[in-house]
């Protein structure tokens, strides 16, 4: 795979980041992505794998 720009991750991690908030305004989510983003560990990853990564503890409380 290609690296992806900054702009690119975030658009593709707040994407994912929409798949679970469905009402969070898309600005929002952007914002939170750009968060992930500056995480060097999260920047390493796939901007889905990161999502997932920082969603996990609300994903397992609700299991």
């Amino acid at each position: 795979m290609d690296e992806l720009s900054p702009s690119q991750w975030v658009t593709r991690c707040a994407e994912r980041l929409h798949d679970r908030w469905h009402t969070v305004e898309p600005a929002q989510l952007e914002e939170v992505a750009m968060e992930l983003w500056r995480d060097s560990h999260l920047r390493a990853l796939p901007p889905a794998e990161a999502a997932a990564l920082w969603l996990s503890p609300v994903t397992n409380q609700q299991e």
